[in-house]
């Protein structure tokens, strides 16, 4: 990098600074966790997809499609249930839940069961979202170091205290805004390594097309059994539970739609990500694919790739020779011209950012609203903001914290995220659902169901270790389910009003527009997703 790039930078960053200054004016806890509740639904799609599409996804899906072992583009199977879940949660948990008025979305199941079962549900999404986080931060800092030629420490401290002053500073329209602009901003980057990546792919001789191995999406024997991954049932099935929970019942993501101005803008929220994540995602994969095939070609690619394993995976350079997650830093200092480098550092620093300050954006208001805000005597305006402002900052230095104490560990610890995330979005979802549709059950059947569900889970997965950990999100929820109910019936108890909401799913809802328009693109990335191998293959 040269003086320009770190122009780049700088000016992204203090821009970033001054967006948390001009929303800095947020009058009570409404204002500050939901923005007023008067967002459009554009800025809010924009800020989801930033959320989920992290630093993590932007540098080591394309080195999964380009490099890894047993990698390619079945990666695009993760984005197949995607329409089908958003039709779930379009139908079912939008319209109770956004006429809830909540803050927190977990105070909504105590409304129908008990404080105990927000509590639970509470304190698992803090400790795993701020773990999880901390990683992240620490990967993507040990990658960026290279690249900015600055120290560890330095890098952990740009992503995470820039992020927590503007969150700080400006609420959760600074953090939506901000999402908002660090999406386009990565997308550019996309657009850029594809340019120059086929640029000088085309230039090399010895290119005569892709690995057909690499190009396979869909793989229809593979049940997700016996160490099999990325089967076609399993990512359909399995991945509609997991993104009916994610998208639906994890405050990081349902805090944006609570935040809309109205109930339609929640729902166009939901189908704006329904239709954009799989492109965005075969962009990315399409260019893991170039990049990855330029390395293969290209020796002196490879060799710093390994050079860079060494100085900063030593435990990876042992074991494999290289890292895959570094071949997309290496080709932004190798191939990319000064300015446009830096355009590509913040894209990476934005992926980072838009994913840390989500999170203690959100655990910022659950930490209010289900510790403090909770009970018939509520906080004053003055207290209220006062404790939100804190709690950011606690997260904020909590994420900081894990990122030393638990991303050192790297693979093992992630790996570790994975699986517990897998264990509890099954029942997390089945307490939602039932806390809409069954009113039979009690809340002692539901604790019962949620532990029981995860714990179950649990032994399952120490038992039957070959079993893809997609399917976990599918097992947690129907034992949640099944145990709530045997349980209900089992041990009698007042049951709570439903929430006071009359709901119920319509005629109508179901062949909306909304709905027929996620159907029709579903088969339509199922249609691309079987064609795509002969398309590129005769490129």
């Amino acid at each position: 990098m040269n003086w320009i790039d770190y122009v780049v930078v700088i000016v992204y960053l203090i821009a970033f600074l001054g967006l948390g200054m001009f929303f800095k004016e947020n009058k009570d806890g409404k204002d500050y966790f939901l923005g007023g509740k008067d967002m459009g639904w554009f800025p809010l799609s924009l800020s989801a997809m930033a959320t989920q599409l992290s630093a993590i996804s932007f540098i080591s899906a394309p080195a999964f499609v380009g490099l890894a072992q047993g990698g390619g583009m079945k990666w695009l199977t993760f984005e197949l249930a995607v329409p089908l879940a958003m039709i779930g949660i379009i139908l079912i948990i939008v319209p109770p839940l956004y006429r809830a008025n909540i803050v927190s979305i977990y105070e909504f199941v105590e409304r129908r069961f008990s404080s105990s079962t927000r509590i639970i549900l509470s304190f698992v999404f803090q400790i795993s979202r701020s773990l999880s986080t901390g990683v992240g931060v620490y990967t993507i800092a040990i990658i960026l170091q290279s690249v900015l030629n600055i120290s560890f420490h330095w890098t952990i401290l740009l992503i995470t205290i820039i992020t927590i002053v503007y969150s700080y500073m400006g609420g959760m329209k600074a953090v939506v805004w901000g999402d908002a602009i660090q999406m386009v901003i990565l997308f550019g980057g996309l657009l850029i390594c594809i340019y120059y990546g086929w640029d000088l792919l085309k230039a090399n001789p010895d290119f005569t097309g892709f690995d057909s191995e690499r190009l396979q999406v869909i793989d229809i024997p593979n049940l997700g059994f016996d160490g099999g991954t990325y089967g076609l049932l399993p990512m359909v099935l399995g991945g509609l539970f997991l993104y009916l929970s994610y998208y639906g019942t994890d405050q990081t993501q349902a805090q944006r739609l609570i935040s809309a101005k109205d109930e339609r803008s929640a729902k166009k929220i939901l189908v704006t990500n329904g239709l954009l994540r799989f492109p965005v995602v075969l962009t990315y994969c399409i260019m893991g694919l170039i990049i990855g095939a330029l390395v293969h070609l290209t020796p002196d690619f490879m060799s710093d790739i390994v050079l860079l394993t060494q100085k900063n995976y030593p435990d990876e350079f042992l074991k494999s020779g290289f890292k895959p997650d570094l071949m997309l830093p290496v080709f932004i200092i190798k191939y990319l011209p000064h300015g446009l480098m830096g355009i590509l550092i913040v894209g990476i620093l934005s992926a980072a950012m838009s994913s840390v300050s989500a999170t203690i954006h959100s655990l910022g208001a659950v930490t209010v609203e289900d510790l403090f805000n909770r009970g018939k005597v509520k906080l004053s305006e003055i207290n209220y903001m006062k404790y939100s402002k804190i709690s950011i900052v606690f997260w904020g230095v909590v994420c900081i914290a894990s990122a030393y104490l638990f991303g050192g560990t790297g693979g093992t610890v992630i790996e570790l995220i994975n699986v517990i995330s897998s264990q509890f979005y099954g029942p997390i979802l089945a307490t939602f659902i039932i806390a809409i549709l069954v009113k039979r059950v009690n809340h002692v059947g539901m604790n019962v169901g949620i532990i029981g569900g995860v714990v179950i889970n649990i032994t399952i997965k120490y038992f039957f270790n070959d079993i893809f950990w997609i399917w976990f999100n599918l097992t947690g929820f129907v034992i949640t389910f099944a145990l709530a109910l045997i349980f209900s019936a089992l041990y009698k108890t007042k049951t709570k009003e439903n929430l006071n909401i009359e709901f119920k799913v319509k005629r109508e809802d179901v062949f909306s527009k909304d709905v027929i328009i996620l159907v029709l693109f579903f088969l339509v990335i199922l249609g691309i997703s079987f064609s795509l191998p002969s398309l590129l293959a005769m490129i």
